[in-house]
C-alpha cells in the first residue's frame, strides 16, 4: 500500500450469514490476503449491517484498540468490565483490549444497524482492558472534522493507546475539506456513505484511498457523505 492507492469498495472482503451482512476493509476471519492484512496500524475496517435481533454472541479479545461508530440505528453492547448500554448514532465507544475482555454486541431494534468497527493495533501488548463511550455529534456540525480518537483524548475524543487520530466528517454537496498529512506521516480515508473527490479521485460509499505522502488532501463532496480520514504513524 503506496502513495495515493485506490482500494474500491467491491474489492472488500465479504461476509453475509443471514443476520449479518459485512464487508472487510481487511483480511479478517476466514478472509486472508498478505497483501490487504494491515495498514500502519489499522487492522480492522468492518462494514457491518446487522438485522434486527441480530447478536455478537460474548467473544474475547486481546491487546487491540476497538472503536464502534455508528452510521444508523443502535447496538446493544455488553462486557466482562460489567459496561453496558446502547449505542446511537453520535455516540463513539472505544475498547481496549489489553491483557483481555469479553463483550457482546446485539440490534435491539425494529430497524437495521449499520456500523463500522474498527481495529486499531496498540503501542504494546498488555495494556489494561478499559472502556469509553462519548458523545460525539457531527450531524449537528457538518463540513468540519471532528476527532473521534486520539493518543491524548484531544477535542473530547477517545483515548487510545497508539499514535493515530481519527476524524470524520459528514459532507454536504459542494463542500470543501483539507487535512494536512505531515512528513513520516499516513493517511487512510474511508468513505462511510455518498460521494466525495479525494485530491481529485471519484470515490463512493465503501471505497478507500491511502496515502503516504507529506501534502494537503483535499476532500470535495458530490453528494450527501461521511468521510473517516486516519492520520497514522
Amino acid at each position: 500500500m503506496t502513495t495515493a492507492t485506490v482500494f474500491p469498495a467491491a474489492e472488500r472482503f465479504h461476509t453475509a450469514i443471514g443476520w449479518l451482512d459485512s464487508w472487510h476493509s481487511f483480511s479478517f476471519g476466514e478472509h486472508y490476503d498478505p497483501e490487504r492484512s494491515e495498514f500502519r496500524s489499522l487492522r480492522v475496517i468492518n462494514d457491518d449491517r446487522i438485522a434486527p435481533g441480530g447478536t455478537f454472541g460474548m467473544h474475547g479479545h486481546r491487546d487491540m484498540e476497538i472503536i464502534t461508530w455508528v452510521l444508523s440505528g443502535a447496538v446493544e453492547h455488553r462486557d466482562s468490565l460489567g459496561s453496558g448500554g446502547v449505542i446511537r448514532r453520535g455516540d463513539a465507544q472505544r475498547m481496549s483490549a489489553g491483557t483481555g475482555i469479553r463483550h457482546s454486541e446485539a440490534n435491539p431494534g425494529a430497524r437495521e444497524l449499520h456500523l463500522l468497527q474498527i481495529w486499531i493495533e496498540p503501542d504494546r501488548a498488555g495494556h489494561q482492558p478499559s472502556y469509553e463511550q462519548k458523545r460525539i455529534d457531527v450531524d449537528a456540525a457538518p463540513d468540519r472534522w471532528h476527532v473521534i480518537a486520539s493518543p491524548d483524548g484531544r477535542d473530547g475524543s477517545l483515548t487510545i493507546h497508539q499514535d493515530a487520530v481519527l476524524r470524520v466528517a459528514v459532507l454536504r454537496p459542494g463542500a470543501r475539506l483539507a487535512h494536512d498529512l505531515a512528513p513520516g506521516r499516513h493517511a487512510w480515508i474511508h468513505v462511510a456513505r455518498g460521494a466525495v473527490e479525494v485530491d481529485g479521485q471519484a470515490l463512493r460509499g465503501g471505497d478507500a484511498v491511502a496515502s503516504s505522502d507529506a501534502h494537503a488532501i483535499a476532500i470535495t463532496a458530490t453528494a450527501d457523505a461521511e468521510v473517516l480520514l486516519f492520520d497514522l504513524a
